[in-house]
């Protein structure tokens, strides 16, 4: 069995930190050898960690989603009445992603990020089998009832689809964007179509 030597880790993470530090300041322009000078080292070296870019991008898809998936959960799991948990869901997430719009450009949309779409298609996994998991919970259906796993998935496409268009477009404030999902999400449509 190998083991990994604590100071190894600590060197990856700086690397990590570098990587990040280069994508938030160029986006999809962030090369390896932009990164392998931000952390004061050489192109070789960063390999050696890595394995290969897809693998340094892989890795910075994974510390990025993972902490998205963890400040969900946080937000979908904090209490109060359903409304205001996917309010603050929703909000959440378009916090996520204006405070950090390269890196989400770069993992969402940059060809140099394709390596990397492996790690963020498994994130948007996750995320809907957790709110599969909640919806079938909350309304108390069957096991085999398929509308808890739809829901979950046309919900996860919404909300990062009308996050591209609101980052892209800023037409609205997030806080605005917020309630006109969860108002959409709540039923507004069928009222105000009905």
């Amino acid at each position: 069995m190998t083991s990994v030597l604590p100071g190894r880790d600590a060197r990856r993470e700086s690397l990590l930190a570098a990587a990040d530090a280069v994508v938030q300041r160029d986006g999809a322009s962030a090369s390896m050898a932009t990164i392998a000078a931000e952390a004061g080292i050489t192109k070789p070296i960063l390999y050696r960690h890595f394995g290969d870019k897809s693998g340094l991008y892989a890795a910075l898809a994974e510390r990025h989603t993972d902490r998205l998936l963890d400040a969900l959960v946080d937000a979908l799991t904090a209490g109060g009445p359903a409304r205001v948990r996917v309010h603050r869901t929703i909000g959440t997430y378009l916090a996520v992603i204006e405070a950090e719009p390269q890196v989400y450009r770069f993992l969402m949309q940059s060809e140099e990020a394709v390596p990397a779409q492996g790690t963020v298609r498994g994130f948007l996994h996750r995320l809907q089998d957790l709110l599969t998991a909640g919806i079938a919970h909350e309304l108390r259906l069957p096991a085999d009832d398929l509308r808890a796993t739809v829901w979950a998935a046309g919900i996860v496409g919404m909300v990062q689809s009308a996050g591209d268009w609101w980052l892209e477009s800023r037409r609205c404030s997030r806080a605005d964007l917020t309630d006109q999902l969860t108002d959409l999400l709540w039923g507004a449509y069928g009222v105000a179509a009905g």
